[in-house]
């Protein structure tokens, strides 16, 4: 009897540290399943985002399972960074500078999706491509402002005071847009940085998602704060205080740059064709004319025309808009540059 309990004992002991050994262990992707890192913003709570109904399809069709990430776009570069000698994901989808940077990392490898021919915005050396138009934008709270601010200089107005707030650049893809967007209104990053370090005395604080600050100001806890088009049009839907806009310098025009979310395959990628079999699904015609209506982006395919009562209310919202394009082969040499500079204006 004494044997018989010692013997049961010992398996549970052993048990218990080959459980152990294996939790820390890499764990390895089953070969059904297709894991994605992406920036938000192309997917929401009810679950009728442009991927949420995509990945839905993409698994039916191919008996795969999408296994999603969610993050900032910087933190998604880092986390794969960090997993680089033993890649936990095969797509990421993000933002510029993030996808350069990721890039530049060494983070992903050539594929030239189908339907690529067709996108205009992407990498020559085919290590991203565009999946979703889009433009950084602000957003206002529209029941407490009948209108919304049009310049970078009303912002400091004393009643944005602990009103206002942009996600943290270098964190977030549309925080770090606030950095370019700056520096090209004004002209440069020195006069970007002492703007930045004036508007810090009404900015709320870091935050590390932009998705997040769009429900704060459709509430009223804030008045202003920064995003884009293609995930505040989206938000705008459930969301009837929500506002967008574009700022401008005292007596100048409004203006923005593209913002894509952009998609590629990680070096490494643990189940690489199926990665490269969910890329090309995300540009099929079918997915790109679902785009304006259910995204509230632009297509990223030129042959796909945008249609419909959201693709003419996108259209409209952009009219007598400037967009530029930044350098973003600059940026990203000189990024970490502009982000200690951002840092050190504003004291974060």
């Amino acid at each position: 009897m004494t044997t018989r309990i010692r013997t049961a004992a010992a398996t549970a002991s052993a048990l218990a540290l080959a459980a152990a050994l294996a939790a820390c262990a890499p764990t390895e992707a089953a070969a059904d399943t297709v894991t994605v890192y992406s920036a938000d913003g192309l997917r929401n709570e009810e679950g009728t985002g442009w991927l949420d109904q995509l990945f839905a399809e993409f698994e039916e069709e191919t008996g795969l399972t999408v296994q999603y990430v969610e993050g900032g776009s910087g933190e998604m570069v880092q986390r794969a960074d960090r997993e680089s000698t033993n890649t936990q994901a095969d797509v990421m989808i993000t933002l510029p500078p993030f996808i350069q940077q990721a890039d530049g990392l060494g983070l992903l490898q050539p594929y030239e999706p189908e339907g690529a021919e067709n996108v205009d915005v992407k990498d020559p050396d085919g290590k991203w491509t565009a999946v979703v138009n889009n433009y950084f934008a602000f957003v206002y709270n529209t029941k407490e402002l009948s209108e919304p601010p049009t310049t970078w200089e009303d912002l400091l107005a004393p009643g944005f005071e602990g009103r206002l707030q942009y996600s943290t650049p270098g964190v977030a893809g549309d925080g770090t847009a606030v950095v370019i967007q700056a520096m090209h209104d004004f002209g440069g990053l020195e006069p970007a940085m002492d703007y930045l370090g004036e508007l810090q005395a009404n900015n709320v604080g870091p935050s590390s998602s932009t998705g997040a600050l769009g429900p704060k100001v459709d509430k009223g806890e804030l008045l202003v704060a920064n995003g884009d088009v293609q995930m505040n049009y989206a938000q705008s839907r459930t969301m009837p205080n929500l506002g967008i806009w574009f700022p401008s310098r005292e007596g100048g025009d409004p203006t923005t740059f593209a913002l894509p979310y952009t998609a590629g395959l990680l070096e490494g990628a643990p189940n690489a064709d199926n990665g490269r079999a969910l890329i090309d699904f995300l540009l099929t015609e079918d997915a790109q004319q679902r785009v304006a209506p259910v995204a509230g982006g632009f297509p990223a395919r030129s042959d796909v025309a945008s249609e419909g009562e959201d693709a003419e209310a996108l259209d409209e919202l952009m009219e007598g808009v400037e967009v530029f394009e930044p350098d973003w082969d600059d940026i990203d040499a000189h990024l970490s540059e502009y982000l200690d500079a951002w840092r050190e204006a504003t004291g974060s």
